[in-house]
């Protein structure tokens, strides 16, 4: 890989992480493009993904750590409550990673018709979000349970995660700013889960990166994928807030065509 070809990936994963376009549908016809294979090259993977979660503990730092002040005053609190729901939310696609890893692995050898269609699914999710009309009401353990089961099947490729929670979470009656703050922070676990699981992977195999992806092109991606991150997520924060999804709704619908252009060419 290229430190070009780094730089490329490392913005399409930070920008789609948050923006609700699907990063995993962008970085499958990225791929096809490039003629890059990701998934091989695990050094490269843990980078992009380390660097996501790195701009989501930044803008949320103050957030953050409010909540683990409160978590160690070891009582029931505001803070401990919320952060349980965060845990409950992660139990479905924990589930999933645990017990069904192989059939959610298969989904990305589909092929990119797949990416279409689950593009158009999120398209659908976001009109419905845009349409609806804000809620009153904090996120409940109800509500986390739902949107943890919305973010597992956001496993498919082309299903936003942050889309597919976003919109979950308005259209249950949640306050626009409450489903953002926690769509971001519920991935944080899951994502640093994966990374654990690919660096143990990389220790198995003697830490040999199959991919050779050099060093720089590992720091151009890292740093690529922090810097777009950062600025994505601020940015569909205030986005969610005034709730303005239909433009990448519409952006969905071009790339699911894009998509379906690749795979049947």
């Amino acid at each position: 890989m290229s430190w070009l070809e780094a730089l490329i990936l490392g913005l399409v994963q930070g920008l789609t992480e948050f923006l609700p376009v699907s990063s995993s549908g962008h970085l499958e016809i990225a791929k096809a493009l490039l003629g890059v294979d990701v998934e091989k090259d695990l050094t490269f993977t843990v980078v992009v993904h380390g660097a996501t979660v790195l701009s989501t503990i930044v803008v949320f730092w103050s957030e953050i750590s409010k909540l683990f002040g409160g978590a160690f005053k070891f009582k029931w609190n505001p803070e401990t409550q919320y952060m349980s729901m965060i845990l409950v939310s992660m139990i479905p696609v924990m589930i999933l990673g645990l017990f069904f890893k192989d059939q959610v692995e298969n989904l990305f050898s589909g092929g990119l018709w797949i990416v279409g269609g689950a593009l158009l699914l999120t398209a659908l999710l976001l009109t419905l979000a845009n349409y609806t009309k804000e809620g009153k009401r904090d996120i409940n353990f109800k509500d986390a349970a739902i949107i943890g089961l919305a973010q597992a099947v956001a496993v498919i490729p082309g299903l936003s995660r942050s889309g597919t929670t976003i919109a979950t979470g308005l259209l249950l009656g949640n306050k626009r700013a409450a489903v953002a703050q926690f769509s971001f922070l519920m991935v944080l676990i899951p994502i640093l889960g994966e990374n654990l699981l690919t660096v143990l992977k990389m220790m198995k195999n003697g830490f040999v990166a199959t991919g050779g992806t050099p060093v720089i092109a590992l720091l151009v991606g890292g740093l690529a994928a922090f810097i777009s991150g950062l600025l994505a997520c601020k940015f569909m924060i205030n986005l969610v807030k005034k709730g303005k999804l239909i433009y990448f709704a519409i952006y969905c619908v071009l790339i699911a065509i894009v998509a379906f252009m690749l795979y049947y060419k």
